[in-house]
């Protein structure tokens, strides 16, 4: 198998902004024990019973990345959830850590401050958390499993162990309302993450949000995307329109990202590292590149 990675994988053609690149994804578990209705992978796919490999054999393929591919910077576990069994999150991160290697994840907002510490000293040093909301009642809605407040300490557990944050948002799930998509931006905002994403809520076959959906005749269109890939909003509340949901998104990123601390603290990033001064302006010309682009979808 390892092998295969050389002779298939053109590495430096994957780029995530958040990860340090080259990165390369490896999985050491499947399915998600959560229960969030909106969530396409673990209703469809990869089931919500966890299955894990051994931590001998994670170690076993992070050692060959290590020795084979030294141009890899980090190494993301692609996991519905890698912190969703602690047990295996710790017992892997015992096992790798020896191995100096850097590491991300993808994480529940109520991961304890013990285990992010075990993973940190291992070499994790950055999550994927999905916040979806910044409203107790849609966090409900969504059976989320995370409270507000479990999620505002797991992030200051995060930044007390030195642990970058990529903050996932999704707009116009149940509830949603334009109050609430106000509390959900200035939540982001005090939160003050490294990075975010804010996505439309998408009714996916297969899910119970989908059945909800089509229960309450939610759902306005088919079409999910339109021809150049972008993601349309084909959630119509009576009280929100899909329009009004769309637009939310250009909001939430206007506001957490053109505010006076995050450019600050930006400039001083460009400042001190060039690399880093690099990946920013490149960074931004793609956003509003995309941002352009995605002016013309809901049109």
């Amino acid at each position: 198998m390892a092998p295969i990675y050389k002779r298939d994988l053109p590495i430096d053609e994957y780029v995530i902004p958040h990860f340090k690149n080259p990165y390369i994804s490896i999985y050491s578990s499947r399915g998600c024990p959560a229960k969030c209705t909106f969530c396409l992978w673990p209703q469809t796919y990869s089931g919500q019973k966890m299955r894990v490999r051994s931590p001998q054999n994670v170690y076993e393929e992070v050692k060959w990345i290590k020795e084979n591919l030294p141009q890899i910077k980090d190494i993301s576990f692609d996991d519905d959830t890698f912190s969703a069994d602690k047990k295996h999150a710790r017992a892997v991160a015992g096992l790798i850590g020896p191995l100096g290697v850097s590491w991300t994840i993808n994480a529940r907002a109520n991961c304890d401050f013990e285990t992010l510490k075990i993973m940190r000293d291992a070499g994790m040093h950055h999550v994927v958390v999905g916040y979806e909301s910044g409203n107790e009642q849609i966090l409900k809605n969504i059976k989320k499993g995370v409270t507000k407040q479990q999620a505002i300490q797991f992030t200051k557990d995060c930044k007390k162990l030195g642990i970058t944050i990529h903050g996932a948002f999704i707009m116009g799930l149940p509830g949603e309302t334009r109050e609430t998509i106000q509390e959900t931006i200035a939540y982001a905002i005090k939160l003050d993450l490294d990075s975010i994403q804010v996505s439309l809520a998408s009714p996916y076959p297969g899910t119970e949000f989908y059945e909800q959906c089509k229960r309450e005749g939610w759902i306005k269109s088919e079409a999910y995307i339109d021809d150049t890939g972008h993601q349309m909003c084909v959630i119509n509340y009576p009280h929100l329109s899909n329009n009004e949901i769309f637009k939310a998104v250009e909001d939430f990123y206007n506001k957490f990202y053109f505010r006076p601390k995050y450019i600050l603290r930006s400039i001083f990033k460009m400042i001190v590292n060039s690399s880093e001064r690099r990946k920013l302006l490149k960074d931004g010309k793609q956003y509003l590149e995309y941002m352009r682009k995605r002016k013309q979808t809901q049109n």
